[in-house]
């Protein structure tokens, strides 16, 4: 299960640039992909069916992981509230979560349409969390798992400092919502503006902020989720198969987007694969139908 990798984060073992004939490349038997309940816009259905007709890949949407995984919520909650990050500064560092921390994922569990607040967890901790749920036969790299969720995710980078992420490719892979709209940056001018008003009046307007930027970066209950939604799966499900991670092409859907208006470029305005990966898509379609043959 050694195969992870954050979004802005290192490199993947290189399966030979795409493994352009297929070989080495794990094409899963069987592919699960979980909603989240606090994104009213996403549908997964959708996303489910852009993956078939990209990959050839039949998708299984389930609910909430942790609905579909979840049994001892107690326990659950303690080993989430375990994996927070306390020091944006500081590698991360095990300890023991506060009473009050565990209570708070308890909550959180209970009412999975309930949106995590400014919370950042470490990513790959969390994943392990998440792959300790799976039952004991859906623990393969034959079988995909993308989730969808909405707490905060991030990995300590070689800068020093913890980043959000927007998808963390591992086992199971997890798209998250709130990282979509917090991880690439939104236009310097908005952060200027955010600190103004908050300097006159003392809080952070977040909706003041935004106002003068309306459409320019993807926002909570955006319209646009489900298609961006959709990209950032492709990105985790190509990263199964073959071991290789992003694209250099600001124009396709596997681009490293740092700043929210690359993410919507590749992913909006282009929505669609450079040639070299668009290749690559078709040779798994092809194979992916040549088994079901």
């Amino acid at each position: 299960m050694g195969r992870e990798l954050s979004r802005r984060s290192g490199r993947p073992p290189s399966s030979g640039q795409g493994a352009p004939e297929g070989m080495e490349w794990r094409i899963p038997d069987r592919a699960y992909l979980y909603r989240d309940p606090t994104a009213g816009t996403l549908r997964v259905r959708r996303v489910s069916d852009y993956l078939k007709a990209t990959l050839g890949l039949a998708c299984t949407v389930r609910d909430d992981f942790f609905v579909a995984h979840g049994r001892d919520l107690e326990a659950l909650a303690h080993d989430l509230a375990a994996t927070r990050v306390r020091n944006l500064q500081r590698p991360f560092e095990p300890s023991e979560p506060l009473f009050g921390e565990v209570e708070f994922e308890r909550r959180l569990l209970a009412e999975p349409t309930k949106r995590v607040p400014g919370v950042l967890y470490d990513a790959y901790r969390y994943a392990s969390a998440m792959r300790a749920l799976l039952p004991r036969e859906e623990r393969s790299l034959r079988i995909l798992h993308v989730a969808f969720g909405h707490r905060l995710l991030g990995t300590f980078d070689e800068d020093g400092r913890y980043h959000a992420r927007a998808v963390v490719c591992s086992f199971p892979s997890i798209v998250s919502t709130s990282g979509l709209v917090e991880a690439p940056a939104k236009p310097p001018e908005y952060y200027k503006v955010k600190a103004r008003l908050t300097a006159v009046l003392g809080a952070v307007p977040f909706e003041a902020a935004k106002a003068p930027f309306k459409g320019q970066f993807l926002d909570y209950d955006d319209p646009r989720l489900e298609e961006v939604a959709k990209g950032y799966a492709l990105q985790a499900v190509l990263y199964h198969i073959t071991g290789e991670a992003f694209c250099g092409d600001s124009a396709c859907r596997l681009f490293n987007a740092h700043w929210q208006s690359e993410l919507l470029r590749a992913q909006i305005e282009s929505g669609g694969l450079c040639a070299r990966h668009a290749g690559i898509a078709a040779r798994i379609r092809s194979i992916a139908t040549e088994r079901k043959a």
